[in-house]
């Protein structure tokens, strides 16, 4: 596991020992499972990332986040060509309202899971952001002012192809 990994599950678990202590965790926080992998993602495609637990001799936990607020979010789906269809390897970086995030395109995340490709941006009250894609063959692609509120989809060399309301 990766430090970043591990930094992340012990927020997630802290986060959770809080919830359970207000009474605020909802059953799949507060249950007892042995379990083994966790993956992220927007499985409704609402805009906020869920958490699907992998547990031992069991079904998966899956803990929907259904927070609700006026915070912006986008969602980027990277298609290669002249690198791996599936742009693993590729990196995106968000600029926003002063602030920039990075995440980069995965084939694993966590032992017998894999989280969702689709890279999630959080923009708080940012209404769009510049995008930079750095593909695994080295090649740059930059998309201004990428809406929020949307799932898009580039393909390497051909900026964004698809764009979804979701």
């Amino acid at each position: 596991m990766r430090t970043t990994d591990s930094a992340a599950a012990a927020d997630f678990l802290a986060l959770c020992r809080q919830l359970t202590a207000l009474g605020e965790g909802g059953p799949g926080i507060e249950e007892v499972h042995a379990s083994r992998g966790v993956a992220f993602g927007d499985f409704d495609n609402d805009g906020d990332l869920d958490i699907l637990i992998m547990n031992q001799n069991e079904p998966p936990s899956l803990l929907r986040n259904d927070v609700s607020g006026d915070y912006h979010w986008l969602k980027v789906k990277l298609v290669g060509t002249k690198s791996n269809r599936s742009a693993i390897g590729a990196t995106v970086v968000a600029s926003y309202g002063g602030k920039k995030q990075a995440q980069a395109v995965m084939a694993q995340s966590s032992y017998l899971s894999v989280s969702d490709r689709r890279l999630h941006f959080g923009l708080g009250a940012a209404a769009a952001a510049d995008l930079e894609i750095r593909w695994p063959n080295g090649a740059r692609e930059t998309i201004p002012q990428v809406a929020a509120g949307q799932l898009v989809t580039v393909q390497e060399g051909a900026g964004v192809v698809k764009r979804e309301r979701l």
